[in-house]
């Protein structure tokens, strides 16, 4: 099946905006300055650190925005069109983008879905799913990184010194990212190393760092937590006792609320140990505001509620 038709069914309001960018099948000509449209703003500020200080980078989700339930609007579309280059997660990160990523990857545009540069045996699977969340260990996404930077020369090949140069400065600082986490982490015991959040986004997180990883929903929030969800979670928490629990940064709390309930309802106490941002980085202004501040964020506040008392 075509990508317009698979549009028509499932972005049929933007059929008319991707139908006339299909006679444009060559990459523009880039003008200057380059721009770069990046999905979610955790691509975003990875890239800002390897393409040049001249081009312009974008992200089309902001703070607080679940890329899973994210559709493209028609602004959307047009700054992609316009874009000279596109990066996406992948893995069906920006499931309900696939129809319009597909359709300007097959219009020869420069497109790259970052993620899936990884090595089939650095991505998870669950019930047959991948699991797209690879930027929360840092050691993977220095692997994307590397990837990414080498398609960024390979687009804008003028500019491949001076991506080198900031490709080497970047992975020097993942390289002490990952060992910051490392030394944070290391004031949580081995009892006490249990996550459990709103849906499954720290696998890579838990393998690396070592910790067992429970979430209300799959690695989707397209699903809803149920009430044998719910059950199942704070069975684990009285009989192991769990002292903390996490909200995420871009999804409601009501799923956490209700299982602390559950817990009190046990004649146990769980808290809330603080906000995580899984999929989305904070504010700019703020702490997560770029994936360093995000997983730098996150290590202390796990840290800070799962550390022994």
């Amino acid at each position: 099946m075509s990508w317009r038709i698979r549009l028509a069914v499932c972005a049929l309001p933007l059929l008319p905006l991707l139908a006339a960018c299909e006679r444009q099948t060559a990459p523009p000509a880039e003008a200057w300055p380059v721009r770069i449209v990046a999905t979610t703003n955790i691509l975003a500020d990875t890239v800002r650190h390897l393409a040049p200080d001249t081009f312009n980078v974008a992200a089309l989700m902001g703070p607080g925005i679940d890329p899973h339930l994210y559709r493209a609007s028609a602004g959307d579309v047009r700054r992609l069109q316009q874009a000279d280059a596109i990066v996406y997660n992948g893995l069906h990160l920006e499931g309900k983008m696939t129809d319009v990523l597909d359709g300007l990857r097959e219009q020869q545009r420069r497109v790259m879905a970052a993620a899936e540069a990884l090595p089939p045996d650095r991505v998870h699977t669950s019930h047959g799913a991948h699991d797209p969340h690879v930027w929360m260990d840092v050691q993977r996404w220095r692997q994307v990184s590397s990837a990414l930077a080498d398609q960024l020369a390979d687009w804008f090949p003028g500019y491949a010194t001076e991506i080198a140069a900031k490709r080497a400065r970047w992975e020097q600082q993942l390289t002490a990212l990952d060992a910051d986490v490392r030394n944070e982490l290391a004031a949580v015991p081995p009892r006490r190393r249990v996550l459990i959040t709103a849906h499954d986004a720290f696998e890579y997180f838990g393998e690396s760092y070592n910790f067992e990883v429970m979430g209300l929903m799959g690695i989707s929030t397209l699903a809803e937590a149920g009430t044998n969800d719910i059950r199942r979670l704070a069975d684990v928490i009285v009989e192991r006792g769990i002292p903390a629990i996490f909200v995420e940064s871009t999804i409601s709390d009501r799923y956490l609320r209700a299982l602390q309930e559950n817990v009190a309802a046990r004649g146990q106490q769980v808290r809330i140990g603080g906000t995580l941002y899984a999929d989305a980085l904070g504010e700019p202004d703020g702490p997560a505001g770029t994936y360093f501040g995000m997983i730098r964020t996150n290590a202390r506040t796990i840290a800070q509620a799962l550390a022994a008392r």
